[in-house]
């Protein structure tokens, strides 16, 4: 071969590989295909993976997703993706499903701190407000809760959507035993002038009850020792009588006596 066909098989070579590197630049693949290597394959579907790529005698391979995981667009990807689990404070608002993840939703007494598309990825609990202070404002699904100090004359142990006033316990007609601040109640008490005025009229009853028992027993022990004072004498006394009537008042007073032994000591 002469040296002039050596070159012009040389630059046919080159104009080759040159038209290759062109080509395999040029490929365009579709939005439903991927490119891999010198080739376009197709897409997998949603709901799906590839198990295994193109080649000249046949298509593109899926695999559905297994329990767990999802895929939610069309894919060139060999595993499916987990299916996200709802933290603390959150919970399942839609199950995972092939072609969709989790969406997650906030439990009662807490607020979303991390919103997605559909759901929350993060929740926080609801600031709990102090001894003292009022909820002014209820937390909701996206907001925390707002709190606000009681003011002078009211209390609140801080669950209370407003304070409460202190009970004025002159009003009710007791004595103030504590006096009540931001957080706590006025304490009352029974009005000590109340039970002084009671004792008193308890103790002028008992005193008159007394006096009054002693009378009778008095009068009581008259009619024992002398029970024939009021009577008028007979004008003729039998004989033996007047010996008798002087031995009734000392009979009559060990008879008293007697009785007055033999009451139970109180």
């Amino acid at each position: 071969m002469t040296l002039r066909g050596k070159a012009l098989t040389a630059a046919a070579s080159v104009l080759m590989v040159v038209m290759r590197a062109f080509s395999v630049h040029a490929l365009t693949c579709r939005p439903s295909e991927y490119e891999t290597g010198n080739k376009c394959c197709p897409l997998c579907p949603p709901g799906s993976r590839i198990k295994s790529e193109c080649n000249e005698l046949k298509s593109t391979s899926c695999f559905p997703c297994t329990d767990g995981t999802y895929m939610d667009k069309f894919n060139e990807l060999k595993e499916c993706v987990p299916c996200t689990t709802c933290d603390s404070g959150l919970k399942v608002k839609q199950s995972c499903a092939p072609t969709s993840d989790t969406v997650c939703g906030t439990m009662e007494g807490f607020f979303c701190v991390d919103p997605t598309k559909s759901g929350c990825a993060e929740a926080q609990k609801h600031k709990s407000c102090d001894p003292g202070q009022y909820i002014s404002s209820r937390g909701t699904a996206s907001t925390d809760s707002e709190c606000s100090a009681c003011s002078s004359g009211t209390f609140s142990d801080g669950t209370l959507t407003s304070c409460q006033p202190h009970t004025q316990c002159e009003s009710e007609n007791l004595q103030l035993i504590k006096a009540g601040n931001s957080s706590a109640d006025a304490e009352c008490g029974e009005n000590t002038s109340n039970r002084t005025g009671f004792a008193v009229a308890v103790s002028v009853f008992l005193v008159v009850l007394l006096l009054t028992s002693l009378g009778v027993y008095v009068v009581f022990c008259k009619q024992m020792i002398y029970p024939n004072r009021d009577k008028q004498a007979s004008p003729q006394t039998p004989e033996g009588e007047e010996e008798k009537k002087n031995l009734r008042p000392a009979a009559a007073t060990a008879a008293v006596l007697q009785h007055i032994s033999l009451r139970p000591t109180i």
